[in-house]
């Protein structure tokens, strides 16, 4: 059996064990704020984040912003993104009580688990991971130490509080994987200090872009959470489609097409061949109109929500003032029982 198969066998175990004893698991999560959350996100992570916090599993959330030291166009908004994405968090129903959400800069001693950890890979291990290759052909720039070692700050970043579930799309399967190998690495160098984390293969759509392509931050074709109302129908306006009058949708042959039609589908939870049947002839100019309506009210109360939440200034100060604590707390905790096992502690 192959490791995605093998995977996917285990996360349907997984479900039904949370089910069960929510409290045996421990979630980190995150992404790196780039940019604006956009609509990927909220139904590629934030909904399955929302699901697994109300279903009582402890949940740690970092803003990896030393990772995006890497994408040099979005670093001097940095704090900005962070800023934002915690204002998204509040608004979709992320808990702060239940949910540690922290930013990676703040937390010094996960950071010292990437020496040891760098210690148990190989240079070739690194550079055969799919997100490295990735991002190294996205940038059009030479391959630095930090993009070739991301996958370990990647384990880092789930270690350091002894997580032992990450929620993931099949393509991230391969940084779980990586994760493991380190843990056991460690383990059985020094001792048993880390679990193995297990990848919760999640069920959620991709989102495609208003080009057809995956919604990307990088690509420009996202809608974000953010935006005004005008501002999604100007962007959805400007989505190129063709001169063809009968909508149907073929991902393939007609990508701006279907991906507002993806788009709409999602907000309204349809399926996209439904809708283009009801739009029939009505031609691209009806689509437009009919994904900007879905959008704009599906994210109305969000918007209200983060509007609400953006009226008071030390509000998400505070947030990350107390998740940095508390994840400060967990990292020197962890840091201390690897001097331990290495012998380091004096």
């Amino acid at each position: 059996m192959n490791s995605f198969a093998t995977a996917e066998l285990r996360s349907t175990h997984l479900v039904r064990a949370i089910a069960e004893t929510p409290r045996n698991y421990r979630v980190l999560t995150g992404e790196r704020p780039t940019g604006p959350l956009h609509l990927g996100h909220f139904f590629g992570s934030i909904v399955e984040r929302l699901r697994l916090q109300n279903a009582g599993v402890e949940s740690f959330l970092i803003l990896a912003d030393y990772q995006v030291i890497t994408d040099r166009d979005s670093m001097p908004r940095v704090r900005e993104y962070v800023h934002g994405a915690v204002l998204d968090y509040l608004a979709a129903g992320m808990d702060p009580e239940q949910t540690t959400i922290f930013t990676h800069s703040s937390v010094p001693a996960l950071n010292q688990l990437l020496l040891p950890f760098l210690s148990l890979v190989t240079e070739a291990e690194l550079h055969r991971n799919p997100t490295v290759k990735a991002e190294l052909a996205a940038s059009g720039r030479a391959l630095s130490g930090l993009l070739l070692t991301y996958p370990v700050h990647q384990a880092a970043d789930i270690l350091f509080c002894k997580g032992n579930l990450v929620p993931i799309g099949k393509d991230n399967l391969p940084h779980v994987e990586m994760t493991r190998v380190i843990a056991r690495r460690f383990n059985e160098r020094y001792g048993k200090v880390f679990p193995e984390p297990d990848a919760l293969l999640t069920a959620t759509p991709e989102v495609p872009g208003l080009d057809g392509r995956k919604m990307s931050k990088s690509y420009g074709n996202a809608i974000s959470l953010g935006m005004s109302p005008d501002e999604t129908t100007q962007v959805i306006r400007r989505t190129t489609t063709d001169s063809e009058r009968r909508i149907t949708f073929d991902p393939r042959s007609r990508p701006g097409i279907s991906a507002l039609l993806s788009t709409a589908a999602l907000c309204l939870g349809e399926a996209p061949e439904s809708i283009a049947d009801g739009l029939g002839d009505a031609g691209s100019g009806a689509l437009k109109k009919l994904t900007s309506d879905a959008v704009n009210d599906f994210l109305a109360g969000h918007r209200e929500r983060r509007a609400d939440l953006s009226k008071d200034p030390a509000l998400v100060r505070e947030i990350l003032k107390r998740g940095n604590e508390r994840a400060n707390h967990e990292a020197n905790q962890t840091l201390d029982e690897v001097r331990m096992a290495m012998g380091t502690h004096y």
